[in-house]
């Protein structure tokens, strides 16, 4: 059962049967980045054109959180996840809808795509980040996927079409009449969390396989065919709309298309899922700057067959590991009552101190994106 505004935000291990191979690694040294910003957050609802693939969803809008730099009188507070007075989780410290910094005239841009069944907010300690150093953030809850209201099964397998979401709230942005000035359309990159690290090196030129889905349509209680804990009837009801559902069997059949967006010049991947999905050689196409982070402890997207896999396959591609950092140690800081009520997510290994990862992580972001978005 998920929190509400939380999420159970688990990654996407769905469908796979995940053998957990840890090593340890040493982290690149990252020198602390000097925030130069105050942090102005806003909301925004992106309509992009019909006919979309809603994947079930109630909403037919793609929701954002926009994180900027903000003028320097700009006054700061904490922002929540979750129920007000009980939070459970932190979301970073932002003025709601403070004015854009005055200079310079224009900012990269950085998209952000959230895990399997999280929210944009959640991604907060990033985006937070990244505008304090001088980026507009933007974060957005996936159709079907997110925390915002109850999943579908074509919103947790449908995984590809998460890069449409993020070149449709691109679109949005370069029309936002706040936005869209001030934005440098030419400097624009992607990061994402666990299926958001999927999401954004497909948008870099990823493909996926169908194989997965037939396998299961072929076998539904084989060892690779395993409904997640938070979607316990998933596999279920992929084989009922793979049978039933002809516009299923359509987008299934699309998986193997490029949602390449070339605007894109950069990725960062974290603790990202689903390596064997995306197949070798268009990870060996990919042209463009990859980043990527995971810990070593990672049970949920072991770094084996994830992060080393990605990295392996896509030249010229950086991979950091932290050592004892498992999955959750990248989702977002949380409150005494988050740890209370959902230990899986929001407690760490001894020794790692989730918020300095956070700084450490977004360091390394800010820096690569200072570097590739020039």
């Amino acid at each position: 059962m998920k929190i509400p505004a939380i999420a159970a935000a688990r990654s996407c291990g769905l469908l796979v049967s995940a053998v957990i191979v840890c090593f340890m690694s040493t982290v690149a040294a990252a020198g602390p980045v000097g925030a130069s910003y105050k942090v102005g957050v806003a909301m925004r609802r992106f309509a992009p054109p019909e006919p979309y693939d809603w994947r079930g969803a109630k909403i037919h809008a793609l929701l954002a959180t926009v994180w900027y730099p903000a003028a320097p009188v700009a006054r700061e507070e904490q922002q929540w996840i979750g129920p007000p007075g009980a939070p459970l989780a932190r979301a970073g410290r932002a003025a709601t809808d403070a004015s854009l910094a005055a200079a310079p005239n224009r900012f990269p841009l950085v998209v952000v795509s959230h895990g399997t069944g999280g929210s944009a907010l959640a991604m907060a300690w990033l985006g937070t980040r990244l505008a304090a150093h001088g980026f507009i953030a933007v974060a957005v809850n996936h159709p079907g996927n997110d925390a915002l209201e109850p999943y579908t099964a074509q919103g947790f397998t449908l995984w590809w079409l998460r890069a449409r979401d993020l070149s449709a709230v691109i679109d949005g942005m370069l029309a936002d009449p706040q936005f869209a000035p001030r934005i440098d359309p030419r400097r624009i990159g992607a990061a994402g969390f666990s299926l958001g690290g999927y999401t954004v090196i497909e948008i870099a030129g990823g493909r996926s396989s169908t194989a997965l889905f037939d396998s299961c349509e072929r076998d539904p209680h084989g060892r690779s065919c395993v409904s997640p804990p938070e979607f316990p009837t998933l596999i279920s009801r992929v084989v009922t709309l793979l049978k039933t559902d002809p516009g299923y069997r359509a987008a299934v059949r699309g998986a193997g298309s490029s949602y390449r967006d070339p605007r894109v010049r950069a990725v960062f991947a974290i603790a990202p899922a689903l390596g064997m999905v995306l197949t070798p050689d268009s990870l060996a196409g990919i042209s463009i700057p990859v980043e990527i982070v995971a810990g070593s402890a990672d049970a949920i997207e072991p770094v084996t067959v994830n992060a080393r896999y990605f990295a392996a396959h896509i030249s010229g591609s950086r991979l950091i590991i932290f050592p004892g950092a498992g999955h959750y140690t990248f989702f977002a800081s949380c409150t005494a009552t988050g740890k209370k009520s959902e230990p899986e997510l929001c407690v760490d290994h001894a020794g790692i101190d989730r918020d300095q990862l956070h700084v450490r992580a977004a360091a390394l972001a800010s820096a690569f994106f200072s570097r590739y978005l020039n």
